[in-house]
C-alpha cells in the first residue's frame, strides 16, 4: 500500500492511479535563463526516484516536465523583467540562444545525476497555441477581465482560491503581491496573457493583442495535453504552493470545472546554512563544481537520499564528504562480491535464505511506500549488505534495490574493478599485504597499521572486507 504526503488534504493518502497500472506524473521543470544548481537538481533527484519507485512497483508511468523559456518575471506576481530576457542581456546572446545554452545544461545535470529523463521535456515555446486555446475556454467560462496590461484571471470567481495553501486574503494588504495594475480587481488576480510591452522580445499574435503568455498558464496546457484532463500527481518545490500551484489550480478549474490533479507533492529545499541555494544570493553549485571539487556526481546523489524530500536538506562539504565515504564503502563491499561470485558455479537457497530475502525486499518496499522514505530505504540496503546472506545473494537483492534509489552501485563497482585488474600489484607489495593480514589475525593491529601506513606511502589503499580478506587499490 503506497501512501503520499499529498497537499490538498494535508496528510498522508493512500495512492490509488485513475487507471489501473499506470501513473500521469507532471513535474514543474527548470526556467532555463541560467544554470541549474544543486539546489534545483535536488528536486529532480527526489522526484526521479518517485518514478523509479513506481515502475518498480509495476506502474507504467509516464512522466511529463517542462522547460520555461517564455513568460516568467523575476517575480512571480507579474512584476519586474522577463527572466530570459535578463539572462540574454547578460551575456550578449539572443534569448532563444540562452534557452538551448541552459537547456543543455540542465540535461547535463541530469544525466551526470543518473536522473531518468522525463517521456517529454515540453517547451512553452513550442505550446503557445495550446495555452492560446487553454487561455480561451477560462474566458468563455467568464473567469477572466481585461486591462491595460492584458488578460487577467479573475480569482473572485474561484471561491476555493485560498484553499490549497492555506491563504488568508483578508489579512493580507493590499499590495501584498504588489499591485503594479491598478485595473486589478485584487492583488492576487494574475496575467494569463500580457499585451503591454511592445519591446518584449519574444511575441506571439493572440485574440487579446500581440503578446506572450504568463507564467502559470503553460503547466495547465501542457499537463492536460500530455495527461489529460485529470492526471494522478503533480510535483514541485514548496515555493510553488502559495502562488504558482495556487494559480494552477485556478485556471484548471476556470478551463475544466474540475480539479485535475489528485495528488499534489512538494519537495523542501537544500539550504546552506539555513539559506535557501539561489543566484541572488551568490552560493550557487553546479554538480560540475562538485566534480570539480573531487566529488562524484553519485556522492550527492546518495547525499539527497539521506534525508526526506519533504523536509529538504542542509548542505556542506562536510556532510558531502560523510555522503562520499558511505558510497564508497558500499562500493568496495559489492566488489569484493563481484570477485567472489565470478568463482561461483551455482547455489542453493534454504527456505531460511529465502525468508530473509523476502523479509529485505518487503522492509525496502515499504518503507519507499510509506511517503518516499528514502533515509529508511538506505538503512535497509545497509542492513543487507551486513547480513549473512552468500555474495551472490546480496548482489542481486542490491541490483534490484538501486533499480529505485539509482546509485549506479553495480556498474561503479565493475568498473573500479576492472580499472584495478589493469594495475599490477607488485611483489613487494603484495608482501606487505599478506604480512599485515596475518598480523590482524593473530591481534596484533598496531604492527598492521604500521604495514598499511607504510603500503599507503607506496600509492596503495589497502581495503578489509567482511569475508576477512582485503582489497588493494590504487591512489594513482
Amino acid at each position: 500500500m503506497i501512501q503520499f504526503f499529498n497537499r490538498t488534504s494535508k496528510k498522508k493518502e493512500v495512492f490509488k492511479s485513475l487507471k489501473e497500472g499506470k501513473v500521469g506524473i507532471y513535474s514543474c521543470g527548470p526556467t532555463v535563463y541560467w544554470n541549474q544548481h544543486i539546489g534545483h537538481m535536488y528536486a529532480y533527484v527526489v522526484w526521479d526516484v518517485l518514478v523509479r519507485f513506481l515502475r518498480f512497483s509495476g506502474f507504467e508511468v509516464n512522466w511529463i516536465m517542462n522547460i520555461t523559456d517564455v513568460g516568467h518575471l523575476t517575480s512571480d506576481e507579474d512584476t519586474g523583467e522577463d527572466k530570459m530576457e535578463k539572462g540574454a542581456k547578460r551575456e550578449k546572446l539572443t534569448v532563444w540562444q540562452i534557452a538551448e545554452k541552459y537547456t543543455g545544461q540542465f540535461i547535463a545535470s541530469l544525466e551526470l545525476l543518473n536522473i531518468q529523463k522525463p517521456e517529454v521535456l515540453s517547451r512553452a515555446t513550442e505550446h503557445i497555441k495550446e495555452q492560446i486555446e487553454l487561455i480561451k475556454k477560462i474566458e468563455g467560462n467568464g473567469f477572466t477581465y481585461r486591462t491595460k496590461t492584458g488578460l487577467v484571471f479573475d480569482t473572485n470567481k474561484f471561491t476555493d482560491y485560498a484553499k490549497f495553501a492555506g491563504l488568508k486574503l483578508d489579512e493580507q494588504a493590499a499590495g501584498a503581491r504588489v499591485m503594479v495594475d491598478k485595473e486589478k480587481k485584487s492583488p492576487w488576480d494574475f496575467l494569463l496573457w500580457v499585451t503591454n510591452q511592445p519591446k518584449h522580445i519574444m511575441q506571439w499574435d493572440s485574440p487579446w493583442g500581440r503578446g506572450f503568455p504568463g507564467w502559470h498558464i503553460e503547466c495547465t496546457a501542457m499537463s492536460t495535453k500530455y495527461l489529460g484532463e485529470r492526471f494522478d500527481i503533480h510535483t514541485g518545490g514548496t515555493e510553488h504552493i502559495k502562488v504558482h500551484h495556487t494559480n494552477e489550480i485556478a485556471q484548471a478549474h476556470g478551463a475544466f470545472g474540475h480539479k485535475i490533479v489528485n495528488y499534489w507533492l512538494h519537495n523542501g529545499w537544500l539550504t546552506l546554512k539555513g539559506k535557501k541555494m539561489s543566484k541572488s544570493k551568490g552560493n550557487m553549485l553546479l554538480v560540475t563544481d562538485l566534480i570539480d571539487k573531487g566529488f562524484d556526481p553519485m556522492h550527492f546523489r546518495y547525499l539527497v537520499l539521506t534525508s526526506h524530500y519533504r523536509k529538504g536538506i542542509v548542505f556542506d562539504f562536510q556532510a558531502l564528504e560523510a555522503a562520499k565515504v558511505a558510497y564508497e564503502r558500499l562500493i568496495e563491499m559489492i566488489k569484493g562480491w563481484s570477485s567472489e561470485d565470478e568463482k561461483k558455479t551455482g547455489r542453493g537457497l534454504s527456505q531460511e535464505k529465502l525468508t530473509k530475502i523476502e523479509g529485505l525486499r518487503a522492509e525496502f518496499v515499504e518503507v519507499l511506500s510509506d511517503d518516499l522514505n528514502t533515509a529508511k530505504a538506505l538503512a535497509s540496503v545497509w542492513r543487507l549488505v551486513k547480513s549473512n546472506l552468500s555474495s551472490l545473494d546480496k548482489l542481486e537483492l542490491v541490483t534490484e534495490f538501486d533499480r529505485v534509489l539509482g546509485l549506479n552501485l553495480i556498474e561503479k563497482a565493475k568498473k573500479e574493478t576492472k580499472q584495478k585488474e589493469t594495475i599490477k600489484v607488485s611483489e613487494e607489495i603484495d608482501k606487505l599485504a599478506r604480512e599485515r593480514k596475518i598480523l590482524r589475525e593473530k591481534g596484533e593491529f598496531e604492527k598492521a597499521d604500521e604495514l598499511r601506513r607504510k603500503i599507503e606511502k607506496k600509492g596503495w589503499l589497502i581495503e578489509d572486507l567482511p569475508s576477512g580478506n582485503y582489497q588493494l587499490l590504487s591512489k594513482k
